[in-house]
């Protein structure tokens, strides 16, 4: 059984490069993980069904949308109790534009950051003795 795969292309002066947009999805949730505040990508449906048939997915919660030769990028997350929503967002949109720009050469149009939910780190319990 072969799987589809959706590609972004854009001509280059010796043919044509295929990126597939899983990639660039996966570069952007590495980029939006690596900010000081997320703790990690809210699942969507499609990620959620597909984690339950067995498959591993890097990129759940981000969403590609390319026209005109732009790249807009949908990313939702999940924020560590205690940091500034706003601050982590705009950092989340920055971080996210620079990872696919420079990863893909493309134009990122934008990135909607929806933080879908707080996070709770749990306290580790201390032994009595």
């Amino acid at each position: 059984m072969s799987e589809s795969r959706d590609y972004i292309s854009y001509p280059d002066e010796m043919g044509t490069i295929h990126i597939a947009d899983e990639v660039l999805a996966v570069v952007a949730a590495s980029a939006a993980l690596e900010v000081e505040g997320v703790s990690s990508l809210a699942a969507n449906l499609q990620s959620d069904i597909a984690e339950l048939m067995g498959k591993k997915v890097y990129s759940k919660g981000v969403r590609l949308l390319v026209a005109n030769g732009q790249v807009m990028v949908e990313i939702s997350i999940l924020i560590q109790y205690g940091y500034v929503i706003p601050d982590v967002a705009r950092k989340v949109q920055e971080v996210v534009m620079n990872a696919v720009t420079n990863t893909s050469g493309m134009e990122v149009s934008q990135v909607n950051v929806q933080v879908a939910g707080i996070s709770f780190q749990k306290k580790a319990k201390e032994k009595h003795q």
